[in-house]
């Protein structure tokens, strides 16, 4: 692990997905289909992310503790044609809460590298 690592690959990897779904939400502001993000464009995202990258954290079980948690939504997608995503599949899309914990985690120095 590099110094800069946090200690605790699940946390900063709850950390590094709230973070790209607020992004995608303030991005398509307005455009409710596009505030959400697919398992595999989350990967993409994420696919050099160090807990990621090393298969210390899987992606599917952290999504799915962020959903139980309610910290993230899961939806049935539909029809995406405006980024020509593949539809169908479940969207993620981040919660009031998970905005809360994002901003919490930032506030504590939390900053993914």
């Amino acid at each position: 692990m590099a110094p800069e690592e946090p200690s605790d690959p699940v946390r900063a990897t709850f950390v590094a997905i709230l973070q790209q779904l607020n992004r995608v939400e303030a991005r398509h502001e307005e455009r409710d289909p596009e505030q959400a993000l697919y398992l595999e464009e989350l990967r993409r995202a994420l696919r050099r992310f160090w807990a990621v990258e090393e298969e210390r954290v899987k992606l599917p079980i952290a999504l799915g503790l962020l959903v139980h948690n309610g910290l993230v939504r899961a939806e049935a997608g539909g029809p995406d044609g405006a980024r020509r995503r593949t539809s169908g599949g479940t969207r993620y899309r981040i919660t009031p809460q998970g905005k809360q914990f994002l901003v919490e985690a930032l506030e504590r120095g939390d900053r993914i590298p």
